[in-house]
C-alpha cells in the first residue's frame, strides 16, 4: 500500500479540548499530537479555519488557524502542516499569500496551503463578515486563487478582478518551495470547485463514501481534459473520521450517528483492522493518494496514533 496519511489536529473546534481549562495546556496537548504524528510516520498535520465550536457555539477553546500553523511550523521538524481549509472570506488573499510565504520559510518548506470558499454562515455573521450566496463565494474564490498564485510567482503582482485588485504588490520572501507553495482547493462541487482545482490547484481534498469519491475523481479527470491539465499532477487527498475496534460493532460505538447533520458513517473508516485495510485498499484503487484522519477525542490519547501507524504506515 502506497497511501500516505495525515492527521486532523485537536484544535478545539469539534470540542476535542473540553476538560482542559488552561489554554497553554490545551495548546501543548494539541501540538503534542502533531509531534507524535511526525514521530510515527504521518506525513501531514492539518488545522481547520473556524472560530466557534460545533455542534453549537460555546466558550470552549478554539485556536485560530494561521497563527497556530505558524507555531506548528516551529514545534515540528519534518511533518508537513496545512489547513483544511482556509476560509477565503476571512482574509484578503494578497495578505494571505504573504502570510503563507512567511510560514513556508518558518517551516523550512513544509507548508501545504489549503483554501476553500467558506460555508459556516454563523461564524461569518458573528465576526461581522458579509456572507454572499454560494455561487458568489465561489466567484470570490476563483479570483482569490489567482491573486495568491500571482503573489507567489510575480515580482510585482498584478490582478484586476471584480472582487480583488492587486497593483504592484511585492511579496518577499515568496517561500521556500519551488515553483511555489502547493495550493490545495477543498470541496467537491462538481461544476465549479473541481473545475477550479483543474485550473489552479496542486491538490484537492474530498469527502464522502467510496462511490462519491470515485465519481468526484472522475469529474475532476474530465475537467483536467477540458482545460489541458495532467490529472496525475494533482495530489488527491480525502478527509474522513476513523475509529478502530476489535469488531466493527465496537468501532461504530465510538462515534455518534451524525455530525453537523450528516451521517458519520458516510465515508468514515470505522471497523476492525481487517475492515479498515479493505476500505483503504478500495480508496487507493479509486485514485486517492493521501488520507487525512480525524480520530475525534481519541486523538489526545497518543497511543491511538501509534497504534494506527504500527498497523497501517510502512
Amino acid at each position: 500500500m502506497s497511501l500516505k496519511f495525515g492527521v486532523s489536529l485537536p484544535q478545539g473546534w469539534a470540542m476535542e479540548l473540553v476538560g482542559i481549562k488552561d489554554p497553554v495546556e490545551a495548546y501543548e496537548a494539541m501540538t503534542r499530537v502533531a509531534q507524535v504524528a511526525e514521530e510515527v510516520g504521518f506525513v501531514s498535520a492539518w488545522l481547520v479555519d473556524h472560530f466557534h465550536t460545533i455542534p453549537r457555539p460555546s466558550q470552549e477553546f478554539t485556536f485560530e488557524c494561521w497563527t497556530t500553523t505558524a507555531a506548528l511550523a516551529r514545534d515540528t521538524t519534518r511533518i508537513r502542516v496545512g489547513q483544511l481549509v482556509t476560509c477565503n472570506g476571512y482574509r484578503n488573499p494578497a495578505l494571505l499569500a504573504k502570510m503563507a510565504s512567511t510560514v513556508d520559510v518558518l517551516s523550512h518548506g513544509r507548508l501545504n496551503f489549503g483554501i476553500g470558499a467558506g460555508w459556516f454562515e454563523h461564524e461569518y455573521r458573528a465576526y461581522g463578515y458579509d456572507y454572499p450566496e454560494a455561487p458568489e463565494r465561489l466567484r470570490y474564490l476563483r479570483e482569490a486563487v489567482q491573486v495568491i498564485r500571482a503573489m507567489w510567482t510575480q515580482e510585482e503582482a498584478a490582478f484586476e478582478g471584480k472582487y480583488y485588485q492587486v497593483r504592484g504588490a511585492i511579496n518577499q520572501p515568496k517561500g521556500v518551495q519551488k515553483p511555489h507553495i502547493p495550493l490545495l482547493i477543498g470541496g467537491g462541487g462538481e461544476k465549479v470547485t473541481l473545475k477550479l482545482v483543474a485550473q489552479y490547484a496542486d491538490a484537492c481534498n474530498l469527502s464522502g463514501d467510496l462511490e462519491a469519491i470515485k465519481r468526484k475523481l472522475a469529474v475532476l479527470k474530465e475537467h483536467c481534459k477540458t482545460v489541458g491539465r495532467d490529472y496525475e499532477s494533482i495530489h488527491r487527498t480525502i478527509t474522513c473520521l476513523c475509529a478502530i475496534g476489535e469488531t466493527d460493532e465496537q468501532a461504530r460505538a465510538k462515534f455518534p450517528a451524525t455530525l453537523l447533520g450528516r451521517p458519520v458513517a458516510a465515508g468514515a473508516l470505522i471497523g476492525s483492522l481487517d475492515t479498515i485495510r479493505r476500505q483503504l485498499a478500495e480508496l487507493e484503487e479509486a485514485g486517492v493518494q493521501e488520507v487525512i484522519l480525524g480520530f475525534s477525542s481519541e486523538v489526545l490519547q497518543l497511543d491511538t496514533l501509534r497504534f494506527f501507524a504500527q498497523e497501517f504506515i510502512a
